[in-house]
């Protein structure tokens, strides 16, 4: 807990049952049942393809495995309108404790206890299948860190460091609680819509079946699947910081539901993220800010008491951010709040500092990519897979950190000036998102979050 980089772990899980689960056997555990796709073009555009932007069918996994394989059946299926050269396909996020519910037994196949979790399993994981392609948009999580092991094919995985943040023009349009979005298409940046894309640290590494991806508190990360078919299994772990987090993230809800619920819905701008249920009443959002207050609190006076107390060591409880998607019922207590305190309760993982991280065969450091491996601030896709390391340097991507550059161009491009050097009149006119922007940039809404609970501590 202690890693604030990314690292790979290699040879720790090959006794685990779930390194079976590739979607072949997954399709027969289903057993038919249907499950959510979201589709996308294949096609690189120079803006983020959101899920707002997506389609969505309900499939079999059978019909999943069918459709990517070309087979016929799929003439008259739910796929019959996407064509597989043309479309990926992506069964995210789908919680192992859902999909598989009147399966508990299978939710042994996953050990996290291996990694210091006791009693972690699949229960408080989830599951991701997709297509070559199949991605997600760049992104920060903001709760937790983030445990990933890859079962079938391969993904790349391009991440950025939290300071890299005001590069990636960070967005909550669409909104969902917990992700903060980049502007930026990070696999085709518009670099002269985002000039500093140029700053970023990009660290870009290929996830192999059997290796396990520790993606750091609040790392950006773009994820591709780059083989026909791909399998993984994620969990969220819950930390201490995710209690101010949860401020914050109340906060964001307040300002972005009172804010484009405002505005006029024939505008047809589709700001909540399908993850999203609806936008919550004022009244809701409010109710969660006190709440999440409260339990900050609650969980600040818990610490001082475990500092005081001179024996604190007791067994390590399970802690979960594995409810990071599920949907909040209008007019109830914060679902999330309510597997927490209720299932978990609210002990979470402190990083105990070690004197030296044990890099080596088994643990391996993700560094940042080199300059030669990127092209005008694009991220390469001819990152090397930890496989084919050689030389004893346990599969490293040895790299020097990316310099600043700083564009040539003023903040303003040159075609958006006039003759006497100040913006077009055309360019400047703002919409409400350039607003929220700016106003529930991470940056600001932290500062208020503390301003907040100071108020509120007085």
């Amino acid at each position: 807990m202690s890693l604030q980089q990314p690292a790979v772990f290699c040879n720790m899980v090959g006794d685990w049952p779930a390194l079976h689960w590739n979607a072949k056997y997954l399709s027969a555990v289903l057993d038919g049942k249907m499950i959510q796709f979201r589709l996308g073009l294949k096609t690189v555009d120079l803006v983020p393809q959101f899920e707002t932007r997506c389609s969505y069918v309900m499939a079999t996994l059978e019909e999943f495995l069918s459709w990517s394989c070309g087979q016929p059946s799929c003439l008259s299926g739910p796929f019959s309108c996407y064509e597989y050269s043309k479309y990926w396909a992506y069964a995210d996020y789908k919680y192992i404790a859902r999909i598989f519910e009147d399966k508990p037994e299978i939710f042994q196949d996953i050990r996290w206890s291996d990694f210091g979790f006791p009693g972690r399993s699949g229960k408080e994981s989830t599951l991701w299948i997709g297509s070559e392609g199949a991605n997600t948009p760049c992104h920060l999580d903001s709760y937790g860190c983030n445990l990933v092991l890859q079962v079938q094919g391969r993904k790349r995985w391009h991440l950025f460091p939290p300071g890299d943040t005001s590069f990636l023009y960070p967005t909550r349009i669409p909104y969902e609680e917990s992700s903060v979005f980049s502007k930026v298409n990070v696999a085709n940046p518009d670099l002269k819509r985002f000039p500093e894309f140029r700053n970023t640290t990009a660290h870009v590494v290929t996830l192999s079946p059997g290796q396990v991806l520790l993606v750091p508190r609040h790392w950006w990360h773009y994820v591709e699947s780059i083989d026909p078919i791909t399998v993984s299994i994620n969990s969220w772990i819950e930390l201490d910081a995710d209690h101010e987090a949860r401020v914050e993230e109340a906060i964001t809800r307040m300002l972005v539901c009172a804010i484009k619920s405002a505005e006029n819905p024939s505008d047809g701008d589709l700001w909540l993220n399908p993850t999203e249920v609806e936008a919550t009443s004022h009244e809701i959002n409010l109710q969660y800010l006190n709440k999440a207050v409260s339990e900050y609190f609650k969980c600040q006076k818990a610490s001082v008491s475990e500092q005081t107390c001179s024996s604190s060591t007791g067994a390590e409880q399970r802690t979960s951010a594995s409810c990071k998607r599920k949907k909040r019922e209008v007019g109830c207590e914060p679902e999330g709040y309510r597997l927490l305190t209720r299932e978990f309760g609210f002990s979470t993982f402190k990083a105990e500092k070690l004197q030296k991280i044990p890099f080596g065969p088994h643990l391996i450091q993700v560094l940042p990519q080199s300059q030669e491996t990127s092209s005008m601030g694009a991220i390469a896709s001819d990152t090397r897979n930890l496989h084919e390391d050689e030389g004893g340097h346990f599969g490293k991507l040895h790299s020097t950190r990316k310099q600043l550059v700083m564009s040539n161009d003023c903040e303003t491009p040159a075609h958006q000036v006039d003759s006497d050097g100040s913006p077009n009149a055309s360019q400047t006119a703002l919409s409400t998102n350039d607003l929220l922007d700016c106003l529930v940039n991470p940056h600001v809404i932290n500062l208020v979050a503390r301003l907040l609970l100071e108020r509120t501590r007085v």
